[in-house]
């Protein structure tokens, strides 16, 4: 049984005008799911607030100090991009509880999958500091959460536009959460070199891809194939969590890339597919960035209806040609975890037939 989050007390967090972090994102969202009838492929998972422990298992006390202090009931400002109003530390402590809850309840067995649609999103929130429109890392506290759950493994796939600094820098020495990321770069946040890898304690538990503007559903399905699919497998995690951004879109206005509806599907049914070949099909994605209202909306139904039907069969391997520059960038990752001696187990030459 699938588990969605859809909950409009996260409409609460009020964005400033003209700042493209707003309410209507979690609206079109929302509306989409319902018009492809979530409610009749799945079971509605009320929000519940984040307990005090599961946040300190990801952010330091002093941080959660200060937002405490600074955030509940007012409005302001955390950063140059990182608003505040006096609905948002209600939302954040619900966004980051429902999705740890989603996680522990697939650990548990009561759900299969996950579809966590919340705000503010989280992925840039760092152990100690607000950035990139994010508070509180959602995906971060659910891992932890699994991990408290007796999962031995969790890994995270990031298909957001930007890199996700917040939840690398969180599980950078932890050789129990696989990170993976494919993003735009150079871009914000300036984070996901193919050298960043992971620290002493966990080298090869980072996986970055950088791929340039323009990359489309081609490059991202090479990713996958060539990349994430063989560390995934080589991991071996016991529940997969996807920071599901859509602002790789080809009509949102804060990247330049190409992906399409379809391409998200791709994405979301190797995902599924790969669930459920090695770890019972716990998958369970959170909504993290995307700002075309229409690339929202058309991704995450996208999402639903990878997750809601079986994925056994692994699709082909990626095999048309890749923009020179795309296909450097996954050549570099796999040659930055082999030089480190923590190599990924390659499938074939990007951009030819395996």
């Amino acid at each position: 049984m699938l588990g969605f989050v859809l909950d409009d007390v996260f409409l609460g967090h009020r964005a400033p005008s003209g700042h493209p972090e707003r309410p209507a994102r979690a609206e079109a969202v929302r509306d989409a799911l319902l018009a492809a009838d979530i409610a009749g492929r799945g079971r509605h998972i009320a929000a519940r607030a984040v307990t005090d422990e599961e946040l300190a298992r990801v952010h330091a006390p002093a941080y959660l100090d200060e937002l405490a202090k600074a955030v509940p009931g007012r409005t302001g400002w955390l950063d140059a991009d990182t608003y505040f109003s006096p609905g948002t530390w209600e939302a954040a402590r619900l966004a980051a509880g429902a999705t740890s809850q989603l996680a522990i309840d697939v650990m548990d067995g009561a759900l299969s999958q996950g579809i966590s649609v919340v705000r503010p999103p989280g992925h840039h929130a760092t152990r100690d500091r607000a950035m990139g429109f994010c508070l509180l890392n959602n995906v971060a506290v659910a891992a932890a959460a699994a991990r408290a759950r007796g999962a031995a493994r969790v890994a995270i796939v990031d298909w957001d536009v930007h890199h996700g600094n917040g939840t690398q820098d969180i599980f950078w020495d932890d050789p129990t959460v696989m990170y993976l990321s494919v993003h735009q770069y150079p871009y914000y946040p300036g984070t996901g070199a193919p050298t960043e890898i992971g620290g002493p304690n966990a080298k090869g538990t980072t996986v970055n891809v950088g791929l340039p503007g323009g990359s489309g559903d081609v490059e991202y399905a090479a990713v996958f194939d060539h990349v994430f699919v063989p560390a995934l497998t080589k991991f071996q995690p016991d529940l997969i969590l996807v920071s599901a951004g859509f602002d790789a879109f080809q009509h949102d206005p804060l990247a330049g890339m190409r992906v399409t509806h379809e391409g998200f599907a791709a994405m979301a049914q190797r995902l599924r597919a790969l669930a459920d070949r090695i770890c019972g099909g716990r998958i369970v994605a959170v909504l993290e960035g995307g700002y075309d209202l229409d690339g929202l909306a058309g991704g995450m139904t996208r999402v639903l209806s990878a997750f809601a039907a079986p994925g056994a069969i692994l699709p082909a391997v990626a095999a048309m040609p890749l923009h020179p520059v795309a296909r450097a960038a996954i050549e570099g990752t796999l040659a930055a975890h082999a030089a480190a001696g923590v190599p990924i187990p390659s499938i074939s030459t990007p951009g030819q037939a395996p």
